[in-house]
């Protein structure tokens, strides 16, 4: 895919027909398989000012999308002591917002990632 997006390739036989698209923010995540379904594809797109401007491809490869932190916590004040206690500790909660569907079509386990944005 970045081939053809950077003119690098004009290959005619790459048909991009996503199943599912979502976005979290500036990220696009395209979801999709090849015509025979032995292939799975997972594209997280990075989107600034209308612009792709990071792609990442991911093949036969299972894709978890988390959000890093918790949005609705204030970060912590500069003026807080340092905490001696395993106690005050407070966890980071990572939830997953996505997961891919399609990677199971190859019929056979595949890797897994986690995309963390």
């Amino acid at each position: 895919m970045v081939r053809l997006l950077t003119g690098a390739s004009s290959d005619d036989s790459f048909k991009f027909d996503p199943l599912s698209l979502n976005t979290f923010g500036s990220t696009v995540i395209a979801e999709g398989c090849d015509s025979s379904g032995s292939i799975s594809w997972v594209h997280a797109w990075t989107v600034t000012d209308g612009i792709i401007t990071q792609v990442r491809e991911y093949f036969n490869t299972s894709l978890t999308v988390t959000r890093l932190g918790n949005p609705n916590q204030s970060p912590p004040s500069a003026y807080n002591k340092p905490s001696s206690s395993t106690a005050d500790i407070t966890p980071v909660r990572c939830p997953s917002i996505w997961e891919s569907s399609l990677s199971n079509l190859a019929g056979k386990s595949v890797p897994g990632l986690v995309l963390a944005i």
